[in-house]
């Protein structure tokens, strides 16, 4: 299975696991993102209705903060002595690819860190009963 999302302003093709590159986004390093599916491929079926692709979703967690490349300008004037070097560094989240279906929770066995907790917990409700 795999999705076509929008982020950014551009599309990228996303599976189960992928660590993708995208523009700058708010929020710290393992917190989670919701990027909206514009098609989604499933086996055999493909899924590009938008009333239906809606329903899809894929969540993503941060990774952590990544920069371009260094881009140099200089700008010129001819006979004048003008003189100037810019710089420029784009910066950049990687997110690492979760979950894409129809309900928004997490698939991925070996990312989810809630689980032991949820388990503990468990454990101890029953010990108390």
């Amino acid at each position: 299975m795999y999705a076509i999302v929008r982020c950014g302003g551009r599309q990228e093709k996303v599976a189960l696991d992928d660590v993708l590159t995208v523009d700058k986004l708010p929020g710290e390093a393992g917190s989670s993102v919701t990027l909206k599916a514009v098609l989604v491929v499933d086996g055999e079926r493909v899924i590009s209705d938008p009333a239906e692709v809606s329903r899809y979703q894929v969540t993503a967690n941060i990774v952590g903060d990544a920069a371009g490349p260094k881009i140099n300008m200089i700008q010129y004037r001819n006979k004048t002595g003008y003189r100037r070097r810019l710089g420029h560094r784009q910066r950049y989240t990687q997110v690492r690819i979760t979950g894409i279906g129809p309900e928004a929770k997490p698939q991925s066995k070996a990312r989810t860190q809630s689980e032991p907790a949820q388990a503990k917990t468990a454990q101890a409700k029953a010990e108390e009963n």
